[in-house]
């Protein structure tokens, strides 16, 4: 591969991770006036059919995308031709076939998943959901199209306006079913809709820009179709990719079929379960904004991560490698401790009322574990290690299922955050160990700072807990809260930066990766750079 193409491909992984973590940021920011419209109940309708749609989501963004993706390069390298005939025809009925059986799976058996959750009032939602399925194969052909001629562009809006439309409509619904009074199980049946049409939306620009861009001449051809490999790949390989992107939606998939039970196990009635389950829920916007700051800045730098970097440039090679994991750390662990000190008062500015906190914020450890986990799964997929990180992430859904199964009947939901806080410390116990063996010469421990970590904590803690001292008595309403939030949230991050610059937690080319490098080289005070290589 020469030198411009290496950059294309890395400038596309760029462009990729960025519209992923604006896409994130909507996902999560939307939950919150949903929950305030709807309430607990409704929110507990959405998140009970969430996890279907983003099963789908993932499907259609990377697990098929990346599989033809895969195909195609392989084309261009074989000197094949992708035609009509022998490339996309083929690879839209086979898409069509396995997504068609999803759907008529979910469909038929809509009745028998409400009755395993707990709730055959969610039916007509799972059969609405099922459709959406149908939305996937062209979306997903001809973003993988794209992306095997390295443009990731089309993908990249494809998803911003799938995203936008989503929340809009949704957003749009919860505002209807509020003012109307409507039963809340609507906004199941909303975002079913929602998803459906943003999927549609999506669809129509991708086939605008590859009707713009198709060399007519390609539309036909006469070569032998391997339909045994496209197969294989599409089914192993394109679920194995999905899978790698699923960490928190597997988790909760796990909630979904196992937390209601458990709930009504444990004492409570189906009212109680239902509005327990949306309390418990609201953890995971919050959690998800955590992982979005804690492993961002990190997978941003991962896109040159190869075996064959790691031969040619093993220095440079592990001091990326070392910089992703730091970030990783360090940043998602002042996440997670800033989110444990105000999270009661951002539990009543964000839902309007501090239930489930304690619970809560025991959840909010998975953000640390989830962050580290996710940003040691992605170098060893830079590696060629996809399906052992898919295996990793498998197991961390069982041990979850299962330990909801044992746990919640006793617990409540507090069971459900330790069930999820296990699986994740396993998950990150194990994809540490693995990177750790392919990498011997990692030696990422002796570069992490532990001093400097809990110094730069133990400040930051004492500044939250004494502002919070001088001004609680003053947050009378949400809009005073919210500029309280804002506020210790932007000055306790910094102060926790700031520390960690001035303790040397950083090399000087580490602190040269982040962003605004040369702003935060002002305040760096620590060792030199070759004290890391």
């Amino acid at each position: 591969m020469s030198r411009n193409e290496t950059s294309q491909l890395v400038r596309g992984a760029l462009l990729l991770t960025g519209a992923g973590i604006l896409s994130k940021l909507l996902s999560a920011g939307y939950r919150i006036p949903l929950q305030n419209l709807t309430g607990d109940i409704g929110y507990y309708v959405y998140q009970q059919v969430y996890p279907i749609l983003g099963i789908m989501m993932v499907l259609s963004l990377y697990g098929y995308p990346a599989a033809i993706s895969k195909l195609r390069s392989e084309m261009d390298t074989n000197k094949g031709r992708q035609t009509l005939r022998n490339f996309y025809f083929p690879l839209f009925l086979i898409l069509l076939v396995l997504n068609g059986a999803l759907f008529l799976f979910i469909f038929i058996n809509a009745p028998n998943l409400a009755r395993w959750i707990g709730d055959t009032e969610l039916t007509s939602t799972y059969r609405m959901t099922a459709v959406v399925f149908l939305f996937v194969p062209l979306l997903a052909l001809l973003r993988g199209g794209f992306q095997g001629e390295q443009k990731m562009g089309p993908t990249a809006v494809s998803q911003i306006t799938e995203q936008l439309i989503r929340v809009s409509l949704l957003i749009t619904a919860a505002i209807v079913i509020s003012v109307q009074q409507l039963d809340v199980y609507k906004i199941g049946h909303a975002a079913a809709l929602a998803s459906g049409i943003g999927a549609l939306a999506a669809t129509v620009i991708l086939i605008i820009l590859f009707l713009k861009n198709m060399p007519w001449r390609h539309w036909k051809g006469s070569e032998v179709i391997p339909w045994s490999y496209y197969v294989r790949t599409i089914l192993l390989f394109g679920a194995v990719a999905a899978l790698n992107h699923m960490v928190l939606l597997v988790i909760q998939f796990a909630d979904t079929f196992t937390l209601l039970p458990g709930l009504l196990n444990f004492g409570l009635s189906k009212q109680e379960a239902m509005e327990a389950k949306g309390v418990f829920d609201r953890g995971q916007p919050l959690i998800q904004l955590g992982l979005v700051l804690g492993s961002s800045f990190a997978l941003a730098l991962l896109p040159n991560i190869s075996r064959t970097r790691l031969v040619q440039e093993p220095a440079l090679f592990y001091q990326d490698i070392r910089g992703s994991l730091l970030f990783s750390v360090y940043l998602a662990l002042g996440a997670t401790i800033g989110l444990i000190l105000i999270f009661r008062d951002a539990n009543i500015l964000l839902f309007q009322n501090d239930q489930g906190t304690a619970e809560l914020r025991l959840l909010v450890v998975s953000i640390f574990l989830c962050s580290v986990s996710v940003t040691a799964a992605a170098i060893l997929q830079g590696l060629g290690h996809v399906k052992r990180t898919a295996g990793f992430i498998l197991g961390a859904f069982f041990i979850k299922w299962i330990a909801n199964q044992l746990l919640v009947p006793f617990l409540g939901i507090t069971g459900s955050a330790v069930a999820t806080v296990l699986s994740l410390l396993l998950l990150c116990t194990v994809t540490l160990y693995e990177l750790r063996r392919k990498l011997p010469h990692l030696q990422f421990r002796k570069v992490l700072n532990f001093r400097a970590a809990a110094l730069a904590l133990s400040v930051m803690t004492l500044y939250v807990i004494g502002m919070h001292a001088l001004v609680a008595d003053l947050l009378t309403n949400r809009l005073l809260l919210l500029g309280y939030i804002v506020w210790i949230a932007l000055t306790g991050g910094g102060l926790y930066v700031f520390c960690l610059l001035r303790l040397g937690a950083f090399s000087k080319k580490e602190v040269r990766m982040l962003p605004f490098s040369t702003f935060l080289l002002r305040f760096y005070k620590g060792r030199e750079d070759n004290e890391r290589n």
